[in-house]
């Protein structure tokens, strides 16, 4: 019985050791001004991205335009109108769904990729070291854009154009997977470089001693430690994932049914807005990049400083 109550006030105590290093880390992020900006910027399109339809209504199609082609800024239309008079504003904010929708799927994919292979590599040394590493290499240096133009076809073929997952359609799930498998690369050498340190540890060398298996060592001990770097790495690769999201859909990648941002800027260009004069085609998609990679970059500073120890040490 005794032993029980131990186990649960071990527990408990964890539970309470947790709780107040997370208030503690809070409490310093909210210090860091550069940080808060990032996250209500990041908050507000989060917002916009999450419900669309409460804020500017169902998304105008050509049938269901409001104003008249290329109509200017506007009481009515606050950020005018594109060449087919659907508004801008409504565009721009379903923009918002589907380029940080397919930033957060391609993050996704590269942390899982990365993480996975870095772990694997950097403990296991040797022979599969080097084999991943070579491959990562590999995909450190390949095109994004080739890659993207030589795998479109073939993926929508596999899958089929009407295919769709969590509402996006296969022509954006091409750009989800080629963002993915070209950027994970970079996530595995940062994530093996930590593990080559983390398994020369005393902690490490005492669970060998003691039999436990290499699985369990990287999800229990190695794993943990390197939590704060992919939160870090994480925040930066979304706002490449969003970056290289709108250039693919610039060049024509992205889906006209489901306008991301990019698809908007794409749209603008084959219209001829910038030399018609019409700048509010490309200010707003233009500006909402702009604004998300901010949000992330500054985030993503503030929390590498704050949970990477040698950063901590220099300030």
């Amino acid at each position: 019985m005794s032993a029980t109550i131990s186990v649960a006030s071990a527990r408990s105590q964890r539970w309470r050791l947790r709780g107040t290093r997370l208030r503690t880390f809070a409490a310093r992020y909210s210090g860091r001004k550069d940080g808060m900006l990032g996250l209500v910027v990041l908050a507000a399109f989060t917002v916009l991205a999450l419900a669309p339809d409460l804020f500017v209504g169902p998304l105008e199609t050509a049938t269901r335009a409001t104003a008249h082609a290329f109509d200017a800024p506007s009481a009515q239309h606050f950020f005018g109108a594109d060449d087919l008079g659907r508004d801008m504003l409504n565009r721009t904010v379903h923009g918002a769904r589907i380029s940080m929708t397919i930033g957060l799927l391609a993050t996704v994919i590269t942390l899982v990729f990365g993480v996975v292979v870095g772990l694997v590599a950097g403990y296991s040394g040797g022979l599969v070291d080097n084999v991943l590493m070579r491959v990562a290499d590999f995909f450190l240096v390949l095109p994004t854009f080739v890659l993207a133009l030589i795998l479109a076809p073939v993926l929508i073929e596999v899958v089929g154009a009407d295919a769709e997952f969590l509402g996006i359609r296969a022509t954006l799930l091409v750009i989800v997977v080629v963002i993915g498998i070209t950027s994970w690369a970079a996530t595995a050498r940062i994530i093996r470089s930590q593990t080559l340190s983390l398994k020369q540890r005393m902690f490490v060398d005492r669970a060998r001693v003691v039999g436990v298996g290499p699985g369990r060592i990287i999800l229990r001990h190695i794993l943990p430690n390197v939590v704060n770097l992919i939160v870090a790495n994480a925040v930066l690769t979304f706002a490449t994932a969003v970056l290289t999201e709108t250039t693919l859909s610039f060049i024509g990648l992205g889906d006209p049914f489901q306008p991301s941002w990019g698809q908007i800027l794409n749209g603008a260009q084959s219209s001829g807005a910038a030399g018609l004069g019409a700048w509010w085609m490309i200010a707003p998609p233009a500006a909402s990049v702009v604004l998300v990679i901010l949000a992330f970059t500054l985030m993503g500073n503030a929390l590498d400083d704050l949970l990477n120890p040698k950063a901590r040490t220099r300030q």
